[in-house]
């Protein structure tokens, strides 16, 4: 296991995903705690990419609750199919959020929250959780931090 990350600053977020996924793997190796490596994967991309908030929400019955996050306080229970990452867990699909005001329904957590992506994770076909992703710049997420960030999750073993 990984004790440190090393963390490269530049423009491309490409290379910066490139350079963090191996590292991030070193640190899930040999640790089974799910809770332990949420809360890994939370620190590496938020020291990496310095985003406003990055966290797990799990689902548990009917409600999506606070899982292991980096950052400020956050909302604690979400229900199906409200705001952005009760949406993604209803769609089953990755959502980008260019602009949260702009989205019908958005669960203002913090008013400093401009943009945000959302992920939905999953086992046996079943979304068992969402790794939400918030900054507070807007249009800050694409269809690369989609495609690394899904990248992540496939490595979380459940």
């Amino acid at each position: 296991m990984a004790e440190d990350l090393t963390i490269i600053r530049s423009t491309d977020k490409e290379t910066q995903y490139q350079s963090l996924i191996p590292q991030i793997e070193a640190l899930l190796d040999g640790e089974p705690d799910l809770v332990a490596n949420l809360a890994n994967i939370c620190a590496g991309l938020k020291e990496q990419f310095k985003w406003f908030w990055v966290g797990f929400y799990l689902v548990k019955e009917d409600e999506l609750v606070l899982g292991p996050f980096q950052g400020p306080v956050a909302c604690t229970r979400i229900s199906k199919g409200k705001g952005v990452c009760g949406a993604s867990w209803e769609q089953a699909k990755t959502l980008i959020v260019p602009d949260v005001e702009a989205f019908r329904g958005h669960i203002a957590c913090s008013s400093l929250s401009r943009s945000e992506i959302v992920l939905p994770m999953f086992q046996n076909g079943n979304v068992i959780g969402v790794l939400d992703v918030d900054s507070e710049d807007l249009d800050q997420f694409d269809e690369t931090d989609a495609l690394y960030l899904e990248q992540i999750i496939k490595l979380i073993k459940l």
